[in-house]
């Protein structure tokens, strides 16, 4: 996939002369995630390394007079259902924010699923919000436009940068993370739903925050490997104790040649982490065959350079 010029609001945009607008809305993988104590306003505070991928959610964006949202892909039924998707929700608060009616004719290729730990519906809304801009002409600074993400969801800001990222507070404070490797990774997803306030509800176990220093100078996936061993995802423990289908995961990607296999955010999607792309690939076909219900993707990460 092609970068845009634009790289300041969404470096996987297309360009914006096209008609409709084509915005990439990549997963988000948290490589680690440490959850400390909750906070006076219900949310505990997080510490945790992001990346994201080249596999994601695909947006087309076209100004019409009303508002219209159109939904295909693998995963688009799964949303069929939602009274007001986070897209439509980014529509408005763009709009409102611009002075203007929020006329768009998007359709949402969903190729991620739902409600899976990798942020597809945050990364839809800043692709959204990222796409829109362009669309309408709208001239607002990247402050403003974290403050619009930050109202829609904790990852929406993180998804509207689309890099590597030390993330910290509720998620919205960002730190972007320079010279980590590309790396070669297997996402996969069992097919059941894991509720993310229950799996907070039954977290006994925090790391706390201030217990990981961002990654400085990981230049191979072994360097990076190493650092992750000190670190774990703390909601990964009542998630499996929910659904223990998580543990068959972890384990297929350990046993088809993972470096390290972890589940990314409150779960159910698991990620490993191989020596290449080739050893990535021949793992998803074995997953795969072995599991023909699971979700099993081969993906490279974006450059964190930049």
């Amino acid at each position: 996939m092609k970068a845009s010029s634009n790289t300041a609001l969404n470096p996987l945009s297309t360009n914006p002369e096209a008609q409709p607008l084509r915005v990439v809305a990549p997963a988000k993988i948290n490589l680690f995630l440490h959850v400390g104590a909750r906070r006076s306003d219900g949310f505990h505070a997080l510490e945790s390394l992001a990346v994201f991928t080249q596999a994601g959610d695909t947006l087309r964006i076209a100004a019409a007079e009303g508002f219209s949202l159109v939904l295909d892909g693998p995963f688009g039924a799964a949303l069929a259902g939602e009274a007001d998707n986070l897209i439509a929700r980014a529509a408005r608060a763009l709009a409102e924010k611009a002075g203007r009616v929020p006329g768009a004719r998007i359709t949402l290729t969903k190729n991620l699923p739902v409600a899976s730990g990798i942020g597809g519906g945050s990364a839809d809304a800043a692709a959204a919000l990222s796409g829109l801009v362009q669309v309408w002409g709208v001239a607002l600074s990247q402050d403003e436009m974290h403050a619009i993400a930050e109202t829609l969801g904790s990852d929406v800001p993180a998804c509207l940068m689309s890099r590597s990222l030390w993330m910290e507070g509720r998620g919205e404070i960002l730190t972007p993370v320079s010279g980590l490797p590309a790396l070669s990774m297997v996402l996969v997803n069992p097919g059941v739903a894991v509720p993310t306030g229950p799996v907070f509800a039954a977290l006994k176990t925090r790391t706390g925050t201030g217990q990981a220093k961002a990654p400085d100078g990981l230049r191979d996936t072994a360097a990076l490997v190493s650092y992750l061993r000190q670190t774990r995802n703390d909601l990964e423990a009542p998630a499996r104790a929910m659904a223990p289908v998580i543990g068959d995961v972890l384990g297929a990607l350990e046993q088809n040649g993972g470096l390290l296999a972890r589940m990314s955010g409150s779960g159910a999607t698991c990620f490993g982490l191989f020596a290449s792309d080739d050893a990535a690939k021949n793992a998803t076909e074995r997953i795969a065959r072995s599991a023909p219900g699971w979700w099993v993707v081969a993906t490279q990460t974006i450059s964190s350079c930049g």
